[in-house]
């Protein structure tokens, strides 16, 4: 297929903010491609090239696409560096300068996608000394061939920034449509095989019914809807409730085919390299047979036995040169709570109550190896207070609670599993630094650093962007860059350093030691509630009261000991 052809869908799409409409362009698309093409068209319209399990990556910098983008159109380093600071888009400066480019110095032959895929699939194997240079020769080999929008969307894609507004349930509505199938089919099938490249395959023969839950294809994990008290439990899970410590690690899908085992993340990334002490628990305390379990991986600390932080112990996940003294330094814990499939039989579809009572049947606990997570069924409120209570006193994040006979079902719903945390008081910080936003949010500061006080100095604490709206009610980015452009007092690249004016408050579900911020401490899921103009500089939140808090939250100072 010409990337022309291409080209004209992502514009079509791009002009359009109606969901309706933007199904209708894809679902006519997919319906009259060529199965040999669909899968990879549709990794394309998600913006990107490999399926969300498969462990390779572009890894292409933007400083890297600048001279990429100068080398092939001709242009100085230092102008597209200027275009990118006053566009915030590189695909636009793309867009811009292959435009101008003259048709006499551009090549006759049209770009494909099968080619643009095979130059940007290469990206993610090539290795060793000279990378970067053979990378943007292949970068510049389809730019050389491309027009100002071809060039545009090949940058957006190649940087994993498409931003056309095309979600995942999109495509799900967009096969279902094109191949007439419902979008519950669609669905389900999109939750057994974790790729909607494979399912759009698949439906365009119509043998959608054969799309198997495989190991070593992770599925996305089912996930929980936050409640405000433990009343909201019973009112949407039932009388009667399973109750279970929530852990703060990372989540873990474990895979294990005829003794091979991987690991998978969140977001199906393969781990398995990085943990090989967990590897090696599983081999030890699981029944051997071919299943996928579902858990997470909590660090502790060999000397005191207390539970870590997952910021502790994540730097374990991008780990790649020696493994193993890192799993020496943070060990983890793999607490198991689900199963999804064991002995070649899919369980999603299985309630809750059996899937736990097989689990507890083929694990083998072990302190600090294997364990599973404690769990309460109770049908009294006091009783589950009591839990939460307990469980929060004992150093976890909080409780979760699941319905006995919910399924497995990738996703958040209302009726499955349901979670609940200490609530934090929030904080009143300072903004200090800013970052220009991309594609939509160009021109707009999107992302600020923020920072508490110590004295009469500023310490900074994390970056917060959520809690902001691009548009309607509530404060907007528009509002806030309004207020920060006249504080800027020096701009690099994106980030601008401002003046300590603008106070916001700041909601969040955790502070965490940090070495990355000043202020040693770091926010974890930050996220802005107000916009405080009526507060003085001299009452912003104090790093005493971080420490305070930091201290106190969850029972932190009674975490478990072995």
């Amino acid at each position: 297929m010409k990337y022309s052809k291409l080209v004209e869908i992502y514009e079509r799409i791009e002009k359009t903010s109606k969901r309706l409409e933007k199904v209708e362009i894809i679902s006519s698309f997919f319906r009259n491609m060529n199965k040999n093409e669909l899968k990879d068209i549709v990794y394309l319209i998600e913006g990107r090239i490999f399926p969300d399990w498969d462990k390779r990556k572009i890894g292409f910098s933007n400083r890297s696409m600048i001279k990429a983008l100068s080398i092939g159109s001709g242009e100085k380093f230092e102008k597209i560096e200027d275009l990118f600071r006053r566009k915030g888009d590189l695909g636009l400066v793309a867009e811009e300068i292959f435009h101008k480019k003259k048709q006499s110095t551009l090549s006759s032959r049209k770009l494909d996608s099968e080619k643009v895929l095979e130059n940007i699939r290469k990206l993610a194997e090539l290795e060793g000394k000279g990378t970067v240079d053979r990378k943007i020769r292949l970068i510049t080999e389809l730019l050389g061939n491309a027009d100002g929008k071809e060039a545009k969307y090949l940058v957006k894609i190649i940087l994993e920034n498409l931003r056309i507004g095309v979600s995942s349930g999109i495509i799900r509505d967009a096969i279902a449509k094109a191949f007439n199938f419902s979008v519950d089919e669609i669905e389900n099938a999109g939750d057994l095989s974790g790729d909607y490249g494979d399912v759009a395959e698949k439906a365009k023969t119509g043998d959608i019914k054969n799309v198997e839950l495989k190991i070593f294809k992770p599925v996305k994990c089912m996930l929980t809807v936050l409640a405000e008290n433990i009343d909201e439990f019973f009112e949407y899970l039932g009388e009667e409730i399973q109750l279970e410590n929530k852990i703060d690690g990372f989540r873990l899908q474990c895979h294990n085919l005829n003794g091979k085992i991987k690991l998978f993340t969140r977001r199906m990334e393969d781990v398995t390299e990085q943990f090989p002490d967990v590897v090696s628990f599983l081999k030890k305390h699981i029944k051997n047979k071919n299943y996928i379990l579902d858990g997470e991986a909590v660090g502790y600390d060999k000397k005191t036995g207390k539970y870590l932080s997952f910021q502790i112990i994540s730097q374990r996940i991008k780990r790649k040169y020696h493994i193993n003294e890192i799993a020496d330094k943070f060990p983890v814990e793999l607490d198991l709570f689900d199963v999804l499939y064991f002995d070649d039989e899919n369980l999603m579809e299985k309630p809750l109550k059996y899937r736990r009572e097989l689990l507890e049947r083929i694990v083998k606990e072990k302190k600090r190896e294997v364990v599973l997570t404690e769990k309460l069924i109770t049908k009294n409120k006091k009783e589950a207070a009591d839990f939460f209570k307990r469980i929060l006193k004992e150093g976890f994040e909080g409780i979760m609670a699941k319905n006995f006979e919910s399924k497995y079902k990738p996703g958040r719903y209302v009726n499955g599993w349901m979670k609940l945390k200490n609530i934090l008081e929030p904080l009143d910080l300072i903004i200090v630094k800013a970052e220009y936003g991309e594609g939509k949010r160009t021109g707009w500061l999107t992302s600020y650093t923020v920072a508490c006080k110590k004295g009469k100095e500023f310490l900074e604490i994390g970056k917060v962007s959520t809690g902001v709206k691009e548009k309607s009610e509530g404060l907007t980015y528009k509002e806030i860059t309004k207020l920060l452009k006249p504080l800027i007092e020096k701009q690099k690249g994106k980030e601008v350093s401002v003046k300590p004016r603008i106070i916001i408050e700041v909601a969040y579900e955790e502070i965490q030691k940090s070495p990355t911020y000043s202020s040693g401490f770091a926010l974890r899921f930050p996220k802005v509630k107000n916009l405080r103009s009526e507060k003085p500089l001299n009452e912003i939140s104090e790093i005493k009261l971080v420490e305070k808090i930091y201290n106190s939250q969850r029972g932190r100072l009674k975490n478990l000991k072995q």
